[in-house]
């Protein structure tokens, strides 16, 4: 029976449900992300679900090939008088990663070793392509033994992050519900050239066509592809390029994938994806590389906070808004975007609240990600590798 690949991603599912529901009914306390992907190690763990399950629901390899499109999306949220002050949050990250770096290498050799500071810094500063990169030259060199390290790393980095981010972020949230209560709320920019031009477009039906509007994306996002492929600038770079430019330019309406009613259904194929991650995490790989992890992961995350604090702190960023941008090193995409939306959902107290909220907090925090998990992380690794 679980054989059948709708009833293999009904049960997956069923996490990610129990994670929206637990969010909703907690106020966003808890992470929708961090309870389906803890869920799905226990059900794999205790044997309740197949190892293979994943295979077995054949969803993921959907949500493989909608990473581009949903990050074209996000372009199209992120107009240019908004863009232009997210270069704060780009060195917010940066400070981040850079402090968290500078106390893994540090503190770890005097515990452990070198070579398991390096497997740990490089993963901790980002994720999946920083983790191929260290995996690579660990087996190259022969230390295939603390490959473990990063792979865990990785796992299990989002759940140190996030339920941090989205308390500093609840916390900036009722600061500025505050703001907007004494009228001194300045939000970061206007309402998104997109949405403008677009009353003007209502009109035409070619503009309102749903097959049409994700055509538009599915192509913005085959063509960073395409660019990531022969260049060495990552293709979700790239794909948020063509979003913004796109926007920008009048090809895409901003929202696009809203627009053309598929975000949902995206995202949840998406999250298939990010649990997938998850995938090859045995009991045995927890337990025994668990100290080394346990004191990367603690420190990591200490750093990363530190050194949000202070760049924020440098740059008149408050800091709960500026710690969670140095925290998406941490999680990255889709977990941002998802935090963004369970906080503005959860504190707002009206629907203009929570787009208010909600266009406040996601241009730093998809800055922020795309800075560390996608340029500095792979930077970070590739540099640090090559001296073991």
């Amino acid at each position: 029976m679980l054989s059948n690949p709708l009833i293999a991603t009904v049960l997956i599912f069923a996490l990610i449900a129990l994670g929206e529901w637990l969010s909703i009914i907690s106020r966003a306390r808890i992470p929708m992300l961090l309870t389906a992907m803890v869920g799905f190690l226990v059900m794999v763990w205790t044997g309740i679900y197949p190892e293979d399950i994943l295979d077995r629901s054949t969803f993921a390899a959907l949500g493989a090939v909608l990473v581009g499109p949903a990050i074209v999306h996000m372009g199209t949220m992120i107009p240019f008088s908004m863009l232009k002050t997210q270069w704060k949050a780009a060195l917010i990250a940066l400070g981040g990663i850079a402090v968290s770096g500078i106390l893994i290498l540090g503190i770890i050799p005097k515990i452990f070793d070198y070579a398991t500071a390096v497997a740990g810094v490089g993963p901790i500063s980002g994720g999946i392509i920083a983790l191929l990169i260290t995996s690579e030259k660990l087996t190259e060199i022969g230390m295939s033994s603390i490959i473990v390290i990063p792979a865990l790393i990785v796992a299990f980095q989002g759940v140190m992050g996030m339920p941090l981010a989205l308390n500093f972020m609840r916390r900036y949230a009722f600061k500025m519900q505050k703001e907007m209560d004494d009228n001194t709320f300045v939000p970061m920019a206007s309402p998104s050239e997109g949405e403008v031009k677009d009353e003007n477009h209502k009109a035409s039906p070619l503009r309102a066509s749903m097959t049409l509007k994700l055509f538009y994306v599915f192509v913005g996002a085959s063509i960073g592809t395409a660019l990531g492929d022969v260049t060495p600038i990552d293709f979700s770079i790239w794909c948020l390029l063509i979003g913004i430019i796109g926007l920008r330019l009048g090809l895409f309406e901003s929202r696009s994938l809203e627009r053309a009613n598929s975000f949902t259904i995206i995202m949840i194929a998406i999250i298939f994806v990010v649990i997938g991650t998850m995938a090859d995490v045995t009991p045995q790989d927890v337990v025994s590389n668990l100290p080394s992890i346990l004191f990367i992961l603690i420190l990591g995350t200490f750093g990363i906070t530190l050194g949000g604090y202070i760049v924020s702190r440098l740059l008149k960023w408050h800091p709960f808004k500026g710690m969670p941008v140095a925290l998406t090193a941490l999680f990255g995409f889709p977990g941002d975007y998802i935090l963004c939306e369970e906080v503005s959902r959860s504190v707002a107290r009206n629907e203009e609240e929570e787009k208010k909220i909600f266009n406040e907090l996601l241009a730093p925090m998809l800055i922020g990600g795309f800075t560390t998990v996608t340029v500095a992380s792979v930077v970070v690794a590739g540099i640090l590798i090559q001296t073991l």
